[in-house]
């Protein structure tokens, strides 16, 4: 059974950081590229950022280019999200995501509110 579970969420001011991490389970974690989407109050799920199973690609919404990084850890893992820089537009619950046959698996959210 596919478990994603989100950490690292919390209130923040505008202009600061958080690290966001998601620990999986239940899947071939080496093998299987990873994202993070996340989701407004009253608003649909949105991607933010995605990365190959191996790290060596990237990919990112263009409303967080250069102030969000996405990671990983194969030994671990683990997929981080490091966000720089937070507007208050970035308040949102963050979901990790994986494709596992075709199948979206997603995490349980970790909330981020930015306050200006």
């Amino acid at each position: 059974q596919v478990q994603l579970v989100e950490s690292g969420g919390g209130l923040v001011q505008a202009g600061g950081s958080l690290r966001l991490s998601c620990a999986a389970s239940g899947l071939t974690f080496r093998t299987t590229d990873m994202a993070w989407y996340r989701q407004a109050p009253g608003k649909e799920r949105l991607f933010v950022a995605r990365i190959s199973w191996s790290g060596s690609r990237t990919t990112y919404a263009d409303s967080v280019k250069d102030r969000f990084f996405i990671s990983r850890d194969n030994v671990q893992n683990r997929v981080y999200l490091q966000v720089n820089s937070l507007k208050p537009e970035d308040t949102a619950t963050y979901y990790c995501n994986a494709v596992v046959a075709g199948i979206f698996k997603w995490g349980q959210g970790t909330q981020v509110t930015v306050s200006s």
